[in-house]
């Protein structure tokens, strides 16, 4: 079944265009131990998840890209043509020359409702090319205007649109020293309203991000290119094809089904961490060896971080809530098959409580402006109102307080 793909914003855009870069990078690359047929099924598996097929013969992205100012979307656009793999359909993108200034009710209130007949009728036409839709995939930061805010209406909207289809909404979650001085606001409306309307959102921290491309890929300088590609590979290594956990040979149905059955068994837990091992410098790579074992322990210490338990695998009852078996709370996909250069690696997607203390803290110090009024007035000016924001902050607290008392 196929991915929809909407980019959001600067961020958004970049970062999509690194993950379909990776996927196709992925199955243009030696296969590892599996066989050429199971080989050519994964490639075409992949494909049909994430590319339509031109007349030329070069793979076209299944993706709709908006951000409010050209510059982004026409690199992008750019770039995957000329790697001469893959390309964007220069139809299926939408921007204007005014950019939503960091401010999230501009892009919610303004461009969102302006603009939405045309965006929805690209995401219709992507969407008719699929002949199976699994959902839609969308890529956009926390802490912007165009991608929170418009990613925020434009969620929304596909909810609206599409009511039977899953959305799962990638969030980049902002530096903690901060980018814009209104991050936290935009945080918690975008956070708010997501919450609302999509199944699950998959949280990557920029910090976290950072951390591992300096400390695991050894780059010295690092740029907002590097943290994407790190994202990217993270993310297509949970969305290409595997084999289903119930260990019949044939591709899992629907990515994004079988993820959110998985992981978001009750609608107030929609928070999804993920953990990816190894990443490292190619120059590491190799020299290296892994085995499964020793890459499912590492992934285990990564969940628990410094909680004292025992040693043991996933299906410990500890590591879950006591509402959910360890049957039903774990679930194992596999593919015989070389990712990206690592022969073997090993992916994590969790619902647990590791935003919780970020998040806590976002609402935080969003509210300590808010008591004060500070900026308020350029959200009233686009019609968000006081009332918004204490709704917002309420729903964000009801999360907070289910996911402490996990």
């Amino acid at each position: 079944m196929s991915i929809v793909t909407v980019q959001l914003g600067q961020c958004g855009n970049q970062i999509g265009y690194e993950v379909f870069n990776a996927i196709c990078s992925d199955f243009h690359s030696a296969h590892g131990l599996c066989s050429k047929k199971e080989n050519e099924s994964y490639q075409e598996a992949s494909k049909e998840r994430f590319f339509s097929e031109e007349k030329t013969g070069v793979p076209v992205a299944r993706a709709v890209l908006v951000d409010m100012e050209p510059k982004v979307i026409s690199q992008t656009l750019s770039m995957a043509a000329k790697s001469g793999h893959w390309k964007y359909d220069h139809q299926s993108h939408f921007c204007q020359k005014q950019g939503s200034g960091n401010n999230w009710a501009n892009g919610y209130s303004v461009h969102g409702p302006r603009y939405r007949e045309v965006i929805m009728n690209l995401v219709q036409k992507e969407a008719e090319k699929c002949d199976r839709l699994s959902g839609f995939f969308t890529v956009m930061s926390l802490a912007g205007g165009t991608g929170s805010g418009m990613g925020a209406f434009v969620t929304q909207c596909l909810r609206d649109a599409f009511p039977t289809s899953f959305i799962l909404n990638q969030v980049i979650w902002p530096y903690g020293t901060g980018e814009v001085i209104v991050q936290n606001y935009n945080s918690v409306l975008t956070l708010s309203h997501l919450y609302q309307s999509s199944d699950a959102l998959l949280v990557h921290e920029n910090d976290a991000i950072h951390k591992i491309c300096a400390q695991l890929m050894n780059i010295k300088k690092i740029s907002f290119r590097d943290v994407n590609q790190v994202i990217a590979h993270q993310l297509g290594s949970v969305f290409q094809p595997t084999y289903s956990s119930g260990g019949a040979s044939r591709y899992s149905r629907s990515p994004l089904g079988d993820l959110m059955e998985s992981l978001v068994p009750h609608p107030e837990f929609k928070m999804l961490g993920l953990r990816n091992i190894p990443q490292m410098s190619e120059n590491s790579l190799a020299y290296s060896t892994f085995t499964w074992p020793g890459l499912i322990k590492h992934l285990r210490q990564m969940l628990i971080a410094n909680a004292k338990m025992e040693e043991g695998g996933f299906k410990d009852p500890a590591l879950y809530t006591s509402w959910l078996s360890p049957q039903d709370a774990f679930n194992v996909w596999k593919m015989p098959r070389a990712f990206n250069k690592y022969e073997k690696s090993a992916t994590l997607v969790s619902n647990s409580q590791f935003l919780l203390k970020l998040m806590d803290n976002i609402v935080g110090k969003a509210w300590n402006m808010f008591a004060s009024k500070a900026y308020v007035h350029q959200y009233t000016k686009f019609g968000i109102e006081e009332e918004d924001f204490l709704d917002c902050f309420t729903t964000l607290e009801q999360v907070i307080s289910s996911y402490a008392s996990l």
